[in-house]
């Protein structure tokens, strides 16, 4: 008899909404996920406030302060954990601290509750952890978080080009689809159909919205775009539907030019862009710098501050930094010259 469902990996629950965060409590009775609130609450050095603010709603809650975004710190938090006994991690903050709790939680195989305080990323409900070790930036697999909460109010605090910088993140996924198609077509990696219309569902439904970070409205969109993003990738077991060359040429900038570097959103964005210019599509190329324009996001490499040699060696060492991975820079193949020369057409093109 053939198989007439599959099952897929997703929250019970996403809220997303102003205030969010104070009926967490609730939400961790009413799904079952801890009737008593005995939880590891996880949160970085700027969640104190907020941390404080929902101890004495979870009652057995005890605070675990997360330092680095390292497999080391991530390992580390597990041993504190495992020293107690606890329904779940909730962890509370930014990409860094989600992902080393996702980290933490998985070894532990506790379930992990995220409240996220930024939407600067797609990684609040991806089966990813992006993790540094050794002086080198990896990407972990790990269980998705089974509930997540996102706080407009606690959005909004963030630095306005961290919130957009999730608008890059989600719309990249455009990019990233290509690349997979292209693998699909040339080397015969398989796709999924449902992985990719989850996150093409996720890019589109911003691309098309006239208003901005300014809205609430939007903003929910945004935090279900970025979510949707998430269960994408746990439906693929792979970052693929979100992550093509625009995100080699962002590590490739990370390890670089550590210095100039900025937000993932921001760099994914960018990448997208010349990515799709890359492939021939000048017309696309320009109408997603016009969209990224629109948000405050880059869309040249001047924006990020770096100049057209140092972005040409991104784009040449960005292949090496996901070996095996298959997308317009590998199928291209240019050398420095052409990718200058390719570089300089796109600023032109997109700054005419």
């Amino acid at each position: 008899m053939p198989l007439l469902a599959r099952m897929v990996a997703t929250p019970l629950v996403v809220d997303i909404r102003p205030g969010a965060v104070k009926d967490l409590p609730e939400v961790l009775a009413d799904q079952r996920i801890s009737t008593s609130g005995r939880v590891a609450l996880a949160f970085g050095r700027s969640g104190q406030d907020v941390a404080d603010q929902l101890l004495p709603g979870l009652g057995q809650a005890d605070p675990f302060v997360i330092g680095d975004a390292t497999v080391d710190s991530a390992t580390e938090l597990a041993d504190r954990i495992r020293a107690g006994s606890y329904d779940a991690v909730v962890a509370v903050g930014g990409g860094r601290v989600l992902d080393t709790a996702k980290y933490a939680s998985t070894r532990l195989g506790l379930p992990m509750v995220a409240v996220a305080t930024n939407l600067a990323h797609d990684g609040i409900a991806s089966p990813v952890s992006i993790l540094d070790s050794g002086g080198h930036r990896g990407s972990y697999g790990v269980a998705p978080p089974i509930g997540v909460v996102i706080d407009l109010e606690l959005v909004r605090r963030a630095p306005r080009r961290y919130v957009a910088a999730g608008v890059g993140d989600a719309v990249s996924n455009l990019c990233a689809l290509a690349d997979w198609q292209l693998s699909h077509d040339v080397t015969n990696e398989p796709i999924d159909g449902l992985a990719m219309t989850l996150a093409r569902t996720a890019a589109e439904a911003l691309v098309h919205r006239p208003d901005g970070v300014e809205s609430d409205e939007f903003l929910v969109c945004l935090g279900e775009s970025l979510v949707l993003s998430g269960i994408a990738m746990a439906v693929a077991g792979t970052s693929r539907p979100c992550s093509g060359a625009c995100h080699e040429i962002s590590h490739a900038i990370d390890r670089l030019f550590p210095e100039q570097a900025v937000s993932h959103g921001e760099q994914v964005g960018l990448g997208a862009a010349f990515a799709t210019f890359l492939r021939g599509d000048e017309e696309a190329a320009r109408r997603l710098a016009a969209f990224l324009r629109r948000h405050g996001l880059p869309v040249v490499p001047a924006d990020i501050g770096l100049d057209v040699e140092q972005f040409t060696q991104a784009v040449l060492v960005a292949p090496s930094t996901r070996p095996g991975r298959y997308t317009i820079l590998e199928h291209l193949d240019l050398g420095v010259r052409e990718v200058r020369d390719s570089v300089g057409a796109y600023i032109s093109s997109v700054e005419g």
